[in-house]
């Protein structure tokens, strides 16, 4: 069982998400690489939260191929190229996470490998079978 902590001796989360996550021994790991906001058909959204929805969804199918869900995320890695985005990557991970929410962390970055891309989304799961 996956135990998520919010220590009472420190400050509580800004946002939706664990200050660490306790992995048992003998769990399976999945790291999921960045998924960024592109379209099985190549299409790529202008909106951040739109964006960050397909990069959820994304996350969605590599955890689904390994038979597990936004539940068993114990992580994740999130990047925005500009603070006007981290809103709408917010609104989609908060419809996507599951109570407990896992840690996680967002950052500012200068950009990705094309332009239009806005955010990219990387997750490590855990699942005690």
């Amino acid at each position: 069982m996956l135990r998520h902590l919010v220590p009472a001796a420190i400050r509580r989360p800004f946002a939706r998400y664990s200050h660490a996550v306790e992995v048992p021994a003998g769990a399976r790991l999945l790291l999921v690489s960045g998924q960024l906001g592109i379209s099985v058909d190549d299409a790529i959204p202008e909106e951040a939260e739109a964006q960050a929805g397909l990069c959820f969804a994304a996350i969605a199918a590599c955890l689904a191929e390994a038979g597990m869900g936004p539940d068993d995320i114990v992580r994740l890695n999130a990047y925005v190229t500009d603070r006007a985005h981290m809103a709408g990557y917010m609104a989609a991970r908060d419809r996507f996470i599951a109570d407990p929410p896992p840690a996680s962390t967002l950052m500012i970055v200068s950009g990705f490998t094309r332009p239009e891309f806005k955010v990219e989304i990387e997750a490590l799961a855990a699942r005690v079978d």
